[in-house]
């Protein structure tokens, strides 16, 4: 009998790729590709110490199991077998978050606190344009200020391509860390802005780099503790942004009034530091970086050969136009050729962040049963709906039909921003996620550089219907081509009930 075994591992983990039995006069063990010293023993067979653990070990099997279960594909002999058994596997690994660890929760409250203030002023700039409107900037139209936001958040999102390749390599302790410093220091120098270029290279230039910095890093981190539950985490963590979206106009709302517009911005300063510093301490990464990150280009632009990610990059920069063309116009949209009140701008940008709360729990709770791709979608097709049905016949006309469109389109646009993090992750696993997600939003940023200027000549040449027309037409081609990443996801094999 010949017993042949490739690989032995330690005491308690033991393995083998092979057992192979023959029938020989004398008994040997043959170790691969191993040379030892054999021992002559009480009978005349010659026995090695490998031999004899491999006996011991079969002795110790119960009597009614077979030795031959032994055998297993996973190990042989090949030189890469160690670093097989070493490398990462998703499919094994316990996430923490899934199981409701308190580790996990805390990292996702300090992801909540660091996109409180960079998420968060992205998604209200509008009331902050508008204030500048009427007053440092008001010799200049609207299409021309509008390009200070843009620029801003234009940068916060297409840096990502840089951010989330570093994610990948050196984690998020001097990534969240450094976007920090800077965004603190922007803040408190936007209160001593006074004319157009002081604004534009402090809130574009110095503020757009720092918030992609912070927003990266704290939708990427959250991939090395969630699995299951990563659409509810994203959409959790994504709740800072609306939080945000919430408080700023209106502590601009109050403040201005009373303090003027240097003091008010020092206030949301002040507030800025508060979350920022519990971020640094809460955002921790779980996973080593990633060896094979170290090897990737920073700029991957080769994820487009990948068709489900190239639809999918598509699909986000039509939403993107119609989320943060919304979101930097509304005020000025309620102001021009109507007769609502002049606070209005400010209590549309509260109310539509305030229910993206809903928006982002919700679905993300929905998807992680459901489908990240399939809500998303869901909800792509239910917000068109409330812009054909609400905003475009009735938004300019009347001022409760607004405030409900304003709720409704809050609702679905937070599901957006919570399901877009979600299925990256999808595409990406979590040791690649920055690189998925910084190379999608270099593309998809693009909508925002031009989408609040443009938002702005459409509504002050042609009037608010012509926007809002625009705009779904927009929405409509990138459900199209969501359509197309999700039938590329299934390999091209559509399947409705498909759960992805």
């Amino acid at each position: 009998m010949v017993i042949s075994v490739d690989r032995i591992v330690s005491p308690g983990n033991f393995s083998t790729s092979k057992l192979a039995m023959d029938h020989e006069m004398n008994p040997v063990v043959h170790i691969a590709g191993t040379h030892e010293t054999r021992e002559v023993l009480d009978d005349g067979k010659q026995e090695t110490a490998l031999e004899r653990i491999v006996s011991k070990t079969l002795s110790h099997h119960p009597p009614d199991s077979n030795p031959l279960e032994l055998t297993t594909s996973k190990t042989h002999t090949h030189p890469s077998a160690t670093e097989e058994t070493s490398s990462y596997d998703e499919d094994n690994d316990i996430f923490p978050g899934d199981h409701n660890a308190l580790s996990a929760w805390l990292v996702l409250l300090g992801s909540f606190l660091a996109l409180f203030p960079s998420f968060g002023l992205m998604v209200s700039i509008g009331t902050v344009q508008d204030y500048w409107q009427f007053n440092q900037l008001s010799d200049y139209t609207s299409q021309t200020i509008g390009w200070i936001p843009s620029t801003f958040v234009y940068l916060s999102l297409a840096l990502g391509i840089c951010c989330g390749p570093l994610f990948d390599r050196y984690g998020p302790r001097w990534l969240m860390l450094g976007g920090s410093v800077a965004y603190v220091i922007m803040i408190f120098l936007l209160a001593e802005c006074k004319v157009y270029w002081h604004f534009l290279l402090c809130l574009g230039f110095l503020g757009g780099p720092a918030g992609a910095a912070l927003t990266t890093t704290s939708l990427a981190v959250l991939s090395h503790w969630f699995k299951q539950k990563r659409g509810l985490a994203s959409g959790l963590a994504m709740v800072g942004n609306s939080f945000g979206g919430v408080v700023i106009p209106l502590v601009l709302r109050a403040a201005l009034p009373k303090y003027g517009y240097a003091w008010t911005i020092r206030i949301l300063g002040f507030v800025f530091v508060v979350c920022l510093v519990g971020a640094n301490f809460l955002v921790r990464p779980r996973l080593k970086p990633s060896p094979d990150a170290k090897k990737v280009d920073i700029f991957s632009l080769e994820l487009f050969g990948k068709t489900d990610f190239a639809f999918l990059t598509v699909s986000v920069f039509g939403i993107e136009i119609v989320l943060f063309g919304a979101l930097g116009i509304l005020p000025t949209y309620a102001s021009i050729g109507s007769d609502y009140p002049p606070a209005t701008g400010y209590y549309l940008i509260a109310v539509m962040n305030g229910v993206s709360c809903l928006g982002r729990i919700i679905p993300g709770f929905i998807s992680d049963i459901v489908g990240r791709f399939n809500t998303l979608g869901v909800m792509m097709v239910i917000t068109l709906v409330f812009m054909l049905v609400v905003w475009l016949p009735f938004g300019h006309t009347s001022l409760v039909a607004l405030y409900v469109f304003v709720a409704l389109f809050g609702f679905g646009t937070g599901s957006w921003m919570a399901m877009v993090p979600a299925c990256v992750g999808q595409l990406s696993g979590p040791h690649h996620f920055g690189r998925y997600f910084g190379t999608l939003y270099f593309i998809a940023s693009l909508a925002t550089l031009v989408c609040i200027p443009l938002s702005g000549a459409l509504v002050e040449k042609v009037g608010p219907q012509a926007l809002v027309g625009f705009m779904c037409v927009i929405l409509a081609l990138s459900i199209g081509t969501f359509v197309a990443s999700r039938w590329g996801l299934l390999g091209w094999k559509w399947k409705w009930t498909a759960i992805v």
